[in-house]
């Protein structure tokens, strides 16, 4: 091969390698983007902590934790299911059950979360690690968090870990994407 050949041959090769360093590892076109979601009515999951006051019961008023299989373990009252449900509708189901075993005739239930399910933050910040969740956070106030980014970030992308419907899915994110509790978020290296 001659050395003007060889050398356009190895041009080549260096554009390819720029441009495809330009990517981030395992942060290509092929990630979907993470389905979104606005701040709302928080529906309640595995790992959040509860306060419940019930007025003139104090055996149902304090901290319960959402446990692993998603019900709460509350006294008089047994096992109650409470994943996926919000505040609102967890404050029902418990009047409704405090009424069918005649505990209390019109029970007056306050329901509000105390401690979230942390985020995880991992990748190209200062500090990663596992922050608490605040609501209304997206990928850049996780990021500030965690110290910020370094200077090997990318700073426009991340990747989310989410749990959708008992499964684990993994997604392309923007800055301004809403961060749910449980997440994982990566900030990927930039490749020069």
């Amino acid at each position: 091969m001659s050395l003007n050949g060889w050398l356009t041959r190895a041009c080549r090769v260096l554009l390819v390698l720029t441009l495809g360093g330009c990517t981030w590892l395992g942060f290509g076109p092929g990630l979907p983007p993470i389905p979104p979601t606005v701040p709302g009515a928080y529906h309640l999951g595995p790992g959040d902590q509860v306060r419940i006051i019930t007025l003139s019961e104090d055996r149902l008023t304090g901290e319960f934790r959402v446990n692993d299989s998603g019900a709460l373990a509350l006294p008089l009252l047994g096992t109650m299911p409470a994943a996926g449900l919000t505040t609102a509708e967890l404050e029902q189901a418990l009047s409704a059950a405090l009424v069918q075993a005649q505990l209390i005739r019109n029970p007056s239930v306050a329901v509000e979360v105390s401690s979230y399910r942390p985020i995880f933050v991992l990748g190209e910040v200062n500090k990663p690690g596992q922050y608490p969740y605040q609501p209304g956070m997206t990928v850049v106030t996780a990021v500030a968090v965690a110290g910020g980014f370094t200077y090997r970030a990318v700073e426009d992308r991340a990747s989310i870990v989410r749990s959708i419907d008992g499964k684990a899915v993994e997604g392309r994110a923007e800055r301004e994407t809403y961060v749910q509790p449980g997440d994982v978020i990566t900030i990927p290296e930039r490749r020069f």
